[in-house]
């Protein structure tokens, strides 16, 4: 009798999966904990295996419904400012992607890692494949070069072509976003291509580890000897930045450095605190105050230090420039003419050169440092006076002064509040009357597309969900930041912000930028700026709170300035509760 023989191994069942299964294992490998998402008839085969996951008790990234890519992109990006790590949008093919790409250059002039998933309409058309052409929207969405909507704000961008690679692919999408300078980069996923079945053993592992990101880090001895040097024999050194806060430590390392040195250091349209506002070395907001007297100008990690047809005075100082992008390669023409250009992390080398000037420093230079901070308290003094007396003006009814209301803010603020500020043309006064002390604590707008500051303020609150975070936003701002969504998110996942918004009736900054250019013109004669989105028509109404009330959120209007201080309270208690809260104030209108 005749035995039967064993099953070949090589005819064995083998286990299939879809691309789809390998790419959530992908985005769990390099670390994605959230996909905020936008989705569409494109991502049929992403949704059956996030069911399938979850059926099974599958640990997966989780996905964040977003009623607007604005806000997806946006909440990915305050996240990511938080946790230094990238985060995964999904969004629908190439409508999408043009709605999530003003978002997109944002990401991309703050230097965050955000990964850009986008679908692609499906190629095949008589049914030859899994995934392909089954309603009318396939033909109408499949574009010629979607890629290109975001191709000039990301540092890599990819059409998956087979699910084969993904895996490869997402561990180099993830060494390119966190590489530095970090930034976005976008991939789009065929609907053919996600629908793939593949034998679980024929797929290649990639380990994310051995993919892994560029760090950028200090200098040669050589170079760390010369910024010592010239620091050293200066006798009114300056330092300018934006975004070296983004590293805490670096904000340490710059105060530390700023009281050795006897530097003052000055924030222009900051993206992050850079320095401890209580410190005796910083100078405010305003470069042409310092560089009139100065002899030396540092830039550190800040992409425009001044704007230069307004400000002449600087060709005559010897700059140094230390930045994580000196080149600024992605900026056409950049301006800014610098001596000694330094490209690497701030922190690293800048604890390099505060290493070297305290070895160095003796008693006659310290006593030199401590006299001309000494003598810079008069300044101080004079500037904490003017702005005493600018919060002291109330304004009227239905024209409050800005400056109270960012002064009674403050009043109620805790140093680790989060302020997200897109106040604007009020922006410089914002800076101006709310002081902040710790790292991490403000947010500027880095990038040219407003409607930033809402979304941002979810991704923040949904990595400090201990920690309040309030949004200050100018009411023409605020209808780019799609308000509707960042509510029902914010609803929906338990998130909740203080949005602050100034009403004054229009964009100021449309009405400024004519009155720079034809100061005499006739749009000034005839004050005809097109920049009034209030007519003041009889029974004209702007109740832009409601639009959070109609998603829960607590939400008031205030007119008088003697009922800001209760107003803010009340607000600030509904956030207790876990409700967002909106407050409409009345401000100067334009």
């Amino acid at each position: 009798m005749t035995m039967p023989s064993s099953p070949d191994p090589r005819h064995r069942a083998m286990t299939r999966h879809t691309t789809a299964h390998y790419f959530l294992e992908a985005l769990v490998e390099i670390g994605v904990d959230y996909i905020f998402a936008n989705l569409g008839t494109d991502h049929v085969s992403l949704i059956e295996e996030l069911a399938r996951w979850d059926s099974e008790g599958r640990r997966r990234p989780e996905v964040i419904l977003c009623p607007h890519e604005v806000v997806a992109v946006h909440m990915a990006m305050g996240y990511a400012m938080m946790t230094g790590r990238g985060q995964a949008v999904l969004v629908h093919v190439d409508a999408g992607t043009a709605n999530a790409c003003m978002a997109i250059q944002n990401a991309f002039r703050y230097r965050l890692p955000v990964l850009l998933l986008a679908g692609r309409a499906p190629f095949a058309t008589h049914g030859e494949l899994p995934g392909g052409r089954d309603t009318y929207v396939h033909f109408v969405q499949d574009s010629f070069d979607q890629g290109s909507i975001v191709r000039p704000y990301v540092k890599w961008e990819y059409t998956l072509p087979s699910g084969v690679v993904v895996k490869e692919a997402l561990a180099r999408a993830a060494a390119f976003m966190h590489s530095d300078p970090p930034g976005p980069v976008s991939m789009m996923l065929p609907r053919e291509t996600l629908a793939e079945s593949w034998d679980e053993a024929a797929m290649p592992a990639y380990p994310p580890a051995r993919y892994g990101n560029v760090k950028a880090g200090g200098i040669e001895p050589e170079r760390v000897h010369a910024v010592a040097d010239v620091l050293m024999k200066a006798e009114n050194p300056i330092a300018l930045t934006a975004y070296l806060g983004r590293n805490a430590e670096a904000v340490s390392l710059l105060e530390r450095l700023a009281l050795v040195c006897g530097i003052r250091v000055a924030e222009f349209n900051p993206v992050t605190m850079n320095i401890c506002q209580d410190s005796p070395c910083f100078a405010g907001s305003d470069p042409a105050a310092l560089i009139a007297g100065a002899d030396l100008g540092l830039l550190i990690d800040i992409d425009v230090p001044f704007i230069p047809q307004m400000l002449k005075a600087a060709d005559r100082l010897r700059w140094i420039q230390i930045d994580i992008d000196a080149l600024k390669a992605d900026i056409p023409m950049w301006g800014f003419a610098t001596d000694l250009r330094i490209q690497g992390d701030s922190a690293a080398i800048l604890r390099q050169v505060l290493e070297t000037v305290v070895a160095r420093g003796d008693d006659t230079y310290l006593r030199r440092v401590r006299d001309r901070i000494a003598s810079w308290q008069p300044a101080r003094e004079a500037a904490q006076a003017k702005r005493i007396s600018a919060a002291a003006q109330k304004g009227r009814t239905g024209a409050i002064n800005p400056a109270y209301v960012f002064a009674r803010l403050q009043a109620h603020l805790a140093e680790d509040d989060i302020v997200v500020n897109e106040a604007v043309r009020n922006a410089p006064v914002l800076q101006q009357q709310i002081r902040r002390t710790r790292p991490m604590t403000y947010v500027g707008l880095a990038g040219g597309g407003l409607g930033f500051s809402g979304g941002m303020a979810l991704g923040l609150k949904l990595a400090n969900p201990s920690t309040r975070v309030v949004q200050i936003v100018g009411d023409g701002a605020y209808h780019f930041a799609a308000p509707d969504s960042v509510y029902a998110v914010s609803q929906q996942c338990r998130l909740p912000i203080l949005s602050v918004i100034l009403d004054n009736k229009g964009w100021q900054a449309v009405k400024a930028s004519v009155q720079r250019v034809y100061p005499d013109g006739v749009a000034q004669q005839t004050d005809s700026f097109l920049s009034r989105l209030c007519t003041g028509h009889q029974g004209e109404q702007r109740r832009l709170a409601d639009i959070a009330r109609a998603f829960g959120a607590h939400g008031e209007r205030v007119e008088n300035p003697d009922e800001l201080d209760a107003a803010i309270e009340r607000c600030l208690a509904a956030l207790e509760t876990g409700r967002a809260a909106v407050l409409h104030v009345d401000v100067t209108p334009l």
